[in-house]
């Protein structure tokens, strides 16, 4: 037993000693955050009309009718027309169901009892203060489908830029702290890389709205939106002098 003990500490050592002399050149590899929060300057809408009738001639006139309102309802209100784009436009069938059987017995099929237009777009506002009225003059002249509302920066360049010069500083505040601890020193830097994917914008309520010019305009909170990185960062490692 003491034998065989004897060969297994030998052999664990043969194999552990050169595991370690295959560091010749130690690094340290450390993660930064970098975050940084901007109050928001566009929003983007998906609204629309649904119309229904019996036929789906009748269906589409009242669609376009309304839609053709809800247009000039949001160039009146400041919205450029570029900004104004159709995202969905469907025309369906609305079924009735019967649980009666016909003569025979059988369960009978679904009729057409009508026909269902959806015309929906996308609106950019690029004046938030516009957003409330504008919801609601869309109501106020038929719109009845909104399908939610998203909030951006129309150029998220800096603030991005920001989040990566934080991510570098928190990567080096952590680097620094290793270092000293372990009694070693930062050499020079071999790699640097970000993460896969920059965090989309994570939406962060604010305490104030924005100030509304119509007394009637629905009230929104756009918040504030916080940008995120992530920074990779390799030292090579020197000895403490």
């Amino acid at each position: 037993m003491r034998l065989a003990s004897a060969l297994s500490a030998i052999a664990f050592a043969a194999v552990a000693m050169p595991a370690m002399a295959q560091s010749p050149n130690p690094s340290l590899t450390v993660q930064g955050i970098g975050e940084v929060r901007a109050a928001p300057d566009l929003a983007v809408i998906a609204t629309g009309v649904t119309t229904q009738a019996e036929t789906a001639r009748e269906a589409l006139d009242l669609n376009s009718a309304a839609m053709e309102e809800l247009i000039a309802v949001l160039t009146e209100a400041g919205i450029a027309e570029r900004d104004i784009q159709t995202s969905n436009f469907s025309v369906n069938p609305l079924y009735t169901y019967s649980d009666q059987p016909d003569a025979e017995g059988y369960r009978q099929p679904p009729r057409i009892a009508g026909y269902e237009v959806a015309n929906s777009v996308t609106i950019t506002v690029r004046d938030l203060d516009l957003l409330g009225g504008v919801l609601d003059q869309a109501v106020t002249v038929g719109a009845n489908t909104i399908g939610g509302i998203s909030f951006s920066l129309d150029d998220s360049t800096a603030a991005l830029e920001a989040a990566r010069r934080q991510a570098v500083q928190d990567a080096i505040a952590k680097a620094e702290t290793y270092a000293d601890a372990a009694g070693v020193e930062l050499g020079a830097i071999t790699s640097i890389r970000e993460g896969q994917d920059a965090a989309p914008p994570r939406p962060m309520v604010r305490a104030e709205a924005y100030a509304m010019d119509a007394a009637s305009s629905v009230p929104i909170q756009g918040g504030e939106l916080t940008y995120s990185v992530t920074t990779t960062i390799t030292w090579a490692l020197e000895a403490a002098e």
